[in-house]
């Protein structure tokens, strides 16, 4: 959907997408500006505080926006892979509890979680059931693999500053873990087909081996291309594969938009020059300029605009374009605060290159 915005629902949207990264509260809302034709932000508060859309720790272990409806399988999907990322650390050790305690108190968390709950709470429901203050590890582990997912509830962005969890919506025909990742890898595919293990492995934080065996059990169902470099692309039947000479229009992709992390391979979007620049050493990845299709710059809110740094020469034209996904990015900005602002240390230290400040003045 970022070849030509679409007139749909949020809901669909977000369905398309597969998963839409959530760790900044407001890159959700950019990631659909750029997608839906007509977008207001207050379509997606409506589908978080409706339960459409739920907000919850999944591929990568990180927080992704889905349809709730498929939630259930994501989770299961995933569940292996986020139980193992936290019971596995050595900092999980640390706390003294075995792996079968933690697990055993996953179904009374979620419990207590019928209604929202803070960290605090869950803390003090945790407190009362161990007898002490529980190991300061323990809900770093539960939180990430538990059944939760983000309750709505606070302004500007759907969820306040101190996140509160509730129990996940309730599948009654819970898939096998086997079946459940082979159902993600096929919505995976329905969104960034055609796609390597690798990439799958990428996008999902699944090993390898897992991934494999997983696509050989789908493969009677895909069709398989062969890549530049001679490497197996699953897609699904009648995936549709655009032109090498469709437009591609200039865009303001959000902070670790998913189609910028959907590939092993990051080339297909981002320049191999530019990749250490928008993908930082810790994990982040920067609000990122495409034009043509491909990273050529990064971007950031300020209060007289969108400041935009180019790594490279743009043509009029593109920056024509930019100017007007900026004054789009401010119409968003409108009243909600931008959470890009504690990122602000790495812009002073990007390569050189021409800065242009688009989309004018916010309103107070």
């Amino acid at each position: 959907m970022l070849l030509e915005r679409e007139p749909t629902t949020v809901t669909a949207a977000v369905r398309r997408i597969v998963a839409v990264q959530a760790q900044e509260a407001m890159s959700p809302y950019v990631a659909l500006a750029n997608r839906i034709e007509g977008f207001r932000p207050t379509d997606l508060d409506a589908a978080f505080a409706g339960g459409a859309v739920v907000k919850a720790s999944l591929m990568r272990i990180t927080l992704h926006a889905v349809a709730a409806d498929e939630y259930p399988v994501f989770h299961e999907a995933m569940l292996g892979s986020l139980r193992a990322a936290r019971l596995n650390d050595r900092r999980f050790a640390e706390t003294g509890m075995t792996v079968a305690e933690t697990d055993a108190l996953v179904p009374e968390v979620v419990a207590f979680a019928a209604s929202p709950r803070t960290k605090a709470d869950i803390a003090g429901f945790l407190a009362e059931r161990l007898g002490s203050p529980p190991p300061e590890r323990l809900w770093w582990a539960l939180r990430t693999y538990a059944p939760l997912v983000h309750a709505p509830g606070g302004a500007p962005w759907a969820f306040g500053q101190e996140a509160r969890y509730l129990a996940a919506p309730a599948d009654p025909d819970r898939m096998e873990p086997e079946a459940a990742l082979r159902s993600l890898i096929r919505r995976y595919l329905e969104g960034f087909g055609p796609a390597s293990v690798g990439d799958f492995a990428q996008f999902s934080m699944q090993k390898r081996s897992v991934t494999r065996r997983a696509l050989e059990a789908l493969r009677d169902d895909l069709v398989v291309f062969e890549g530049p470099d001679g490497e197996e692309l699953y897609d699904i039947p009648g995936g549709v594969i655009p032109e090498e000479d469709v437009p591609a229009p200039p865009r303001l992709m959000a902070m670790w938009d998913s189609t910028l992390l959907a590939y092993a391979d990051r080339s297909r979007l981002i320049p191999p020059d530019h990749r250490k620049v928008v993908i930082r050493q810790n994990g982040d990845v920067l609000p990122t300029v495409l034009v043509d299709g491909f990273v050529c710059g990064v971007w950031r809110p300020s209060e007289a605009g969108i400041a935009v740094r180019a790594f490279r020469q743009i043509p009029s034209a593109a920056w024509d374009g930019l100017e007007e996904e900026a004054g789009r990015l401010v119409a968003l900005l409108d009243g909600r605060p931008p959470t890009y602002g504690r990122y602000g240390h790495w812009w002073r230290r990007l390569p050189a290159g021409e800065t242009r400040l688009l989309g004018g003045r916010r309103h107070d």
